[in-house]
């Protein structure tokens, strides 16, 4: 609590706390500040990246509304984080009776705890004071969520205690949305929550009051109630029910990052990538390549739409790429850690969790369809750089017999000796801006990066042990898997043949 706030309801009453002041809804206040904010041209949601033009004037529109609105987006599309800033443009200091559940405004209790102490104290009545981040309650809907978690039931060990009658109001047991009151309460995937619990959101959203257990007991609340769900369950066919799609002011349609450099930028601000212990250099075209792994799994036919691919996906596995440059540096005592595109493969683990396949790429399987798609995205960053690259030189090398293994067995220097090898390979990494002079680290990165846009375009070979070589090698390897899964694939739809036989009755 900040210093020199009354303490007392009589200090409240000669304080700049007017009852006029604290009269103002959750909403107007909301409303006010957000005024305030867009005349000093003040930003409005820190650490929000790529809505500034589509998502953000649409939740300016519904706040100067006041509207409860609803953000619908796929997972990772920081819905949570938009609804939780919302406190940004809530006061500084709320004072509140001190002791009460309910959060009564000083001047006008609503709880009877609030007015009969009040009642007895006077001006000498505590007063106590809510941070924004305090008058901000968030549920994750879930199936098994009741009318008394959100609204409030009769605690008969309360009344026992109390020696009160189960109907007075000092027997009641308040729920999230009585202890939202006076701020902002946040339903995650309302969808999920069931139609019952659905049902009993009505009121408090028409009529801005709430009834416990059918005792004449009327709370008048005031809470701006915000939603958060996946556009699949938002639907006359999902799981929400109409007249609560009615109440809600706003729909609010979120989204994935548009390019490749709004993409960056989020990644760059939540992925944990500066570490302290270790000198970590990132080269722009890995950055590129990590998000454009998010991008083309979006694309994918073998990705399932409907779930989307979280912007997390592209955080988790810069972190991981990260972790396994700094592994590699620590190994060799060496001075910086410089991502490569090998560390990126190496990061499977945290894409896997994040994709979700559909029937065909099941078939497949999760990690040769993660692979296909680094290898989609290697292709595209490669070409952004070396499109107009002629490779012959270093094709050639590869075809008269000439391999390389790039692994993290051995350090940067003993990397950087085999490539050397290459006739022409850094001759060609001047898009990459690599001098001479450039560090092993750096320079191993950036060979690796152009090898494996080769790779990718099937220009030359590279085995799971990331030992490079001629493209015919390959392309034998290449002949023999899509034999081996036809093959597969054939067997599956014979036996799927013979169990259907057998169960309409034939041998």
């Amino acid at each position: 609590m900040a210093t020199g706030l009354p303490t007392t309801l009589g200090q409240l009453r000669k304080s700049e706390f007017t009852p006029e002041r604290l009269a103002r809804s959750v909403k107007d206040e909301l409303r006010e500040n957000l005024i305030a904010r867009l005349r000093a041209r003040q930003p409005l949601f820190p650490g929000i990246v790529g809505y500034e033009d589509t998502v953000v004037p649409q939740i300016v529109n519904a706040v100067l509304s006041r509207h409860n609105f609803i953000l619908l987006g796929l997972r990772g599309q920081a819905k949570s984080r938009i609804l939780r800033s919302l406190t940004t443009l809530l006061d500084p200091a709320c004072p509140y009776v001190a002791g009460a559940e309910t959060r009564d405004n000083p001047y006008a209790p609503i709880s009877k705890f609030a007015r009969d102490l009040i009642a007895r104290l006077g001006d000498e009545t505590p007063i106590a004071w809510l941070t924004p981040g305090d008058r901000f309650v968030e549920k994750l809907a879930t199936p098994d969520v009741t009318v008394a978690d959100l609204v409030g039931d009769i605690d008969p060990i309360k009344a026992a205690r109390s020696n009160q009658d189960l109907g007075s109001e000092l027997t009641m047991h308040y729920g999230l949305l009585p202890r939202a009151n006076r701020g902002i309460f946040a339903i995650n995937e309302v969808p999920d929550l069931a139609g019952k619990i659905q049902v009993a959101l009505f009121n408090i959203m028409q009529e801005g009051d709430v009834q416990i257990k059918g005792y004449p007991v009327r709370l008048p609340l005031d809470v701006a109630i915000v939603f958060s769900a996946n556009p699949e369950d938002y639907t006359a066919r999902g799981k929400i029910v109409t007249p609560l799609k009615d109440r809600i002011g706003s729909e609010i349609r979120t989204h994935y990052p548009e390019s490749i450099d709004e993409a960056i930028t989020i990644t760059t601000q939540e992925a944990w990538s500066e570490r302290a212990a270790s000198n970590i250099q990132i080269p722009h075209y890995i950055r590129q390549i990590v998000e454009q792994i998010a991008f083309s799994a979006r694309e994918d036919k073998k990705v399932d739409k409907r779930s989307g691919v979280s912007q997390r996906l592209p955080i988790t596995t810069m972190e991981l790429v990260v972790s396994n440059a700094e592994r590699r540096a620590l190994l060799h005592d060496e001075k910086i850690a410089v991502p490569r595109v090998g560390d990126i493969y190496a990061a499977l683990p945290g894409i896997s969790g994040k994709i979700e396949l559909e029937y065909e790429g099941e078939m497949r399987g999760a990690d040769t369809v993660i692979r296909e798609i680094i290898r989609t995205s290697v292709a595209s960053v490669f070409d952004e750089y070396f499109a107009g690259t002629d490779t012959q030189q270093i094709e050639q090398w590869f075809n008269l017999g000439g391999t390389v293994q790039l692994n993290d067995a051995q350090p940067a220097a003993g990397s950087l000796a085999e490539l050397q090898q290459i006739q022409g390979l850094f001759e060609k990494l001047s898009p990459l801006e690599i001098k001479g002079k450039s560090k092993p680290e750096v320079a191993v990165s950036a060979a690796e990066f152009l090898l494996e846009g080769m790779y990718a375009h099937k220009r030359i070979s590279r085995s799971e042990e990331r030992s490079f070589s001629a493209a015919e090698k390959k392309q034998r390897t290449s002949d023999a898997i899509n034999y081996a899964e036809k093959m597969r694939e054939r067997e599956q739809e014979l036996d799927y043949t013979a169990k259907n036989r057998t169960r309409r009755g034939f041998n």
